[in-house]
């Protein structure tokens, strides 16, 4: 009997996929872990393998299509099989677009959208015109790319650049541009080919998630401005979207150039001043007057360029130094609004859940460092690469997480998840923020290892190149300012890890042994954690552990 394949969710964040390449062809024999397609994820291009045997009967859509998690991809069966029942059960669950427009164009309540396709808007009457089109599927059309979700937290992105320009034509695997999302910058490939038609925003924009990015096909073939006010209205697209919409533009073109005979260069015809919407906000934050400017950009419009190297006249300040008792000079009021990046708006968002939701509590040991820090002199006069303090606590951490269990959990709402492997987060420090890439399997590597790994990790963060996969998944989190000299610190909790580690600097005081005071280094290590997972006695147990294994680094090796 013939057997049905669905897409699968092939990423925790993926809604749908796109059919990048089919390695089999209908009528083709399959066979178990045959390799069947490849398809394109929010997140990568995955090798989709068979789990059946059989002759493949039936493909849900061809290649470049988009199908939606759980819906009709493939039926596998006997040659000659019956399969329709299977066909009309898997295309019942999403309809596909073209085939709702027939019943209305039988009713006569609304012409079909193909041959509002084909009508001279300057022949259809008025009335026609003026009534809506059905709804369109965007994510169903081929030549619409709609913003991708590029990272689990993602809901917008920030064009950081676009590598294509409208008219430019775009092949498969061209880079079309960077995405600034809340935790890195990324570069998004095209997956389709031909010219582009359409951007949805402009360099430094924003666009949420699924909606319109791009317009790729043939020039003459796709309406654009019908997909465009679909996207603006969520589907519903008129139907003469070809109608002239330019004269309002064409008149703006005209009345500029005359306003550029005005002496003053920057003033329009009834003396209001030309500026561009940032050059006037840059201009109020300053406390610039505009009218002291002269404009750079076309017809003598005010632009940013000159608002920033503007340099006000300094007469009067000059003539008031001849007061015979100096004062103080006045002082200027001064500030600047910088936008939330999309990182920083992911870190506050998610970290105010974390500290308004877990009902945290705070556990503190204070470490005798003298053997690690021998230690650790000994071992990098051998050791391949330089190991740091901070790989140190790292390996004692995955170790002290394997004999305590509880700690390395994640409150999942409604269960508790006791996490067997140990995948360690390292928060680092970015220009706009913080991300916490994952030491993956953290208790079963060395300390070279670790080292190279937190290295590679940090080059990545700084610029730029991290991807999903290497943030997703963390049990535990560590946050390192001893660098920065910090006595003691705490910090907020990684959800859905329950515990996050805070590690200072290692400091030089006295201390007491075998009844001497002597100098000796210490560090303290303090522990973030959620109440409603761990108890007070739990974690002090796994601070002790930790405590013992970086106070004898032999303990460590065994």
């Amino acid at each position: 009997m013939a057997e049905v394949i669905l897409m699968p969710r092939l990423s925790d964040t993926m809604t749908e996929g796109v059919i990048a390449a089919w390695h089999k062809k209908v009528g083709d024999n399959v066979k178990k872990g045959d390799l069947l397609a490849e398809v394109e994820t929010d997140k990568a291009t995955m090798d989709l393998e068979s789990y059946k045997d059989g002759t493949l009967l039936f493909t849900g859509t061809d290649k470049g299509g988009k199908i939606q998690v759980n819906d009709l991809l493939a039926i596998i069966g006997k040659p000659g099989e019956d399969i329709s029942t299977l066909v009309k059960g898997g295309a019942s669950k999403t309809p596909a677009p073209a085939a709702a427009p027939a019943p209305e164009a039988k009713s006569g309540n609304a012409p079909a959208p193909t041959a509002a396709k084909q009508e001279n808007p300057s022949t259809v009457p008025a009335t026609k015109r003026d009534q809506p089109s059905t709804t369109l599927d965007l994510s169903s059309m081929q030549e619409v790319i709609l913003m991708p979700r590029l990272s689990d937290t993602m809901t917008e992105g920030v064009i950081a650049d676009w590598h294509k320009k409208v008219g430019d034509m775009v092949k498969k695997g061209d880079i079309l541009a960077d995405i600034e999302t809340d935790k890195a910058t990324m570069e998004l490939e095209s997956y389709k080919e031909g010219k582009l038609l359409y951007t949805g925003a402009e360099k430094g924009q924003k666009i949420a998630v699924n909606d319109l990015l791009a317009i790729i096909g043939e020039e003459g073939k796709v309406n654009v401005q019908q997909i465009v006010e679909a996207a603006k209205n969520k589907g519903a697209a008129p139907v003469a979207a070809n109608e002239p919409a330019a004269e309002p533009i064409a008149s703006k073109s005209v009345s500029e150039p005359v306003a550029s005979t005005s002496a003053s260069h920057n003033l329009n015809g009834d003396g209001r001043i030309k500026a561009s919407p940032l050059a006037k906000k840059l201009a109020t934050e300053k406390g610039i007057d505009l009218s002291q400017l002269h404009g750079s950009g076309d017809y003598g419009r005010i632009i940013k360029k000159d608002v920033v190297e503007f340099k006000p006249s300094v007469s009067e300040p000059a003539a008031q130094k001849t007061v015979s008792i100096p004062s103080a000079p006045a002082g200027q009021i001064s500030f600047e609004d910088v936008p939330v990046s999309q990182m920083r708006k992911t870190i506050a968002k998610r970290l105010s859940e974390a500290k308004f939701t877990a009902p945290e509590f705070y556990l503190t040991i204070q470490v005798d460092m003298d053997q690690a820090v021998n230690s650790r002199a000994k071992i990098n006069e051998t050791a391949p690469v330089k190991i740091s303090f901070n790989d140190f606590v790292l390996k004692a951490t995955a170790l002290a997480l394997k004999k305590h269990p509880a700690v390395n959990s994640s409150w999942m709402g409604d269960k508790i998840r006791v996490n067997h492997h140990v995948n360690i987060g390292v928060a680092v420090a970015v220009e706009d923020g913080l991300l916490v890439p994952v030491v993956r399997f953290a208790d079963t590597k060395s300390l070279s290892q670790i080292s190279v790994e937190v290295k590679d990790f940090a080059t990545k963060a700084k610029n730029k190149k991290l991807q999903p996969s290497d943030w997703e998944g963390s049990t535990f989190t560590i946050s390192n300012l001893g660098m920065f000299g910090m006595d003691e610190f705490t910090a907020i909790i990684n959800p859905p890890d329950s515990c996050i580690l805070a590690i200072s600097s290692i400091q030089q005081i006295p201390v007491v042994k075998n009844g001497a005071i002597v100098p000796g280094n210490v560090m303290k290590l303090t522990m973030t954690c959620d109440h409603r997972v761990v108890d007070g006695a739990t974690g002090a147990a796994f601070l002790q552990t930790l405590k013992g294994l970086l106070e004898e680094p032999l303990r460590m090796l065994v």
